[in-house]
């Protein structure tokens, strides 16, 4: 199968490349700068120039192809203030794979994610299938990203065979620098090892291996319209995250008040304070996905969170 990935030299998409090569596909990746082109080609893909924007390559790229991987987001934008208008990029690209792919029933897979789907409950790949309706400017931009994940599933309805693969905050693995290793560096400039209130909520998480690994296999053969949990830690508790990151850094671990947490956290707060777990039950059944690589709390063990600082 010939497949065209946005975001194939991201955390992700890194790992899916192998992967499908690996089973036999050729890979076409979009690439917006000379390292990412340089990049894409060592690992054995073909180049397409391009960004989230230059839809007529999309569209020209996703024709051209048997199926397509959407990973690519703003994020640059995202964390600037804009995510609204990330999320607005997302779904200009969505659409525009949506024209090139209608009628021809090939795979078109999206990531979305699972925090924040039931707090406080076990999410399932059901929950969050409702459209909910945009109130307040804060949260425009995710419920906008939420809203791309339903316009996705709908392709189905035009004769694609879409997906959406839901990922938790942790997506882990040597050479992460997303939630975890950030949660590692506040922990390393605060000297303490922080939780938020009694640290029992839980976050999924899965290695970046396993991740890889369920999207081929949706490509594969996910039925259209279906949404997907790549998940194979299903809740850890946050206290029990900062108690292995404070005995590696050698700090001691400790709650944060809600009230404080946000000046202790900055940004991720918000995230690490939510008991968001979630469940993949339905996932493993469907495509006969088994996750093999390291657990959360495992990995962390393995030490590459821990390397000091490049200066």
């Amino acid at each position: 199968m010939r497949v065209f990935i946005t975001g194939a030299s991201g955390w992700i998409g890194s790992a899916v490349v192998p992967e499908l090569i690996g089973a036999g596909h050729q890979v076409v990746g979009l690439a917006r700068s000379d390292a990412t082109a340089a990049a894409l080609a060592e690992a054995g893909a073909e180049v397409r120039r391009g960004t989230l924007d230059d839809l007529d390559t999309l569209r020209d790229a996703a024709a051209e192809s048997d199926g397509v991987i959407h990973l690519a987001f703003k994020h640059d934008i995202a964390f600037s203030g804009g995510f609204e208008d990330a999320a607005h990029a997302d779904r200009r690209a969505i659409d525009t794979f949506g024209e090139a792919l209608a009628g021809s029933d090939r795979p078109f897979l999206i990531a979305s994610g699972t925090l924040g789907l039931a707090p406080g409950q076990i999410a399932t790949e059901r929950d969050g299938q409702a459209s909910a309706p945009i109130r307040g400017h804060s949260a425009a931009g995710p419920i906008r990203r939420l809203a791309n994940a339903h316009a996705t599933v709908a392709l189905a309805d035009r004769g694609i065979r879409s997906s959406v693969v839901r990922l938790p905050p942790t997506v882990h693995g040597d050479g992460d620098h997303g939630f975890l290793a950030t949660v590692v560096a506040v922990a390393r400039e605060k000297g303490v090892s922080g939780y938020i209130g009694d640290g029992a909520n839980r976050w999924p998480a899965v290695h970046r291996s396993d991740t890889a690994h369920l999207f081929r296999l949706a490509l594969e053969s996910a039925p259209a319209g279906s949404t997907l949990h790549a998940v194979a830690d299903e809740g850890v508790p946050i206290r029990a995250v900062a108690e292995v990151i404070g005995r590696h850094l050698g700090l001691p671990s400790a709650s944060v008040s809600p009230d404080d947490a946000a000046g202790h956290f900055t940004w991720l707060a918000a995230f690490l304070g939510m008991d968001s777990p979630a469940s993949s039950a339905y996932t493993r059944e469907l495509l006969g996905w088994q996750p093999t690589g390291p657990g959360l709390l495992d990995d962390l063990d393995k030490g590459h969170y821990f390397a000091a600082p490049s200066v």
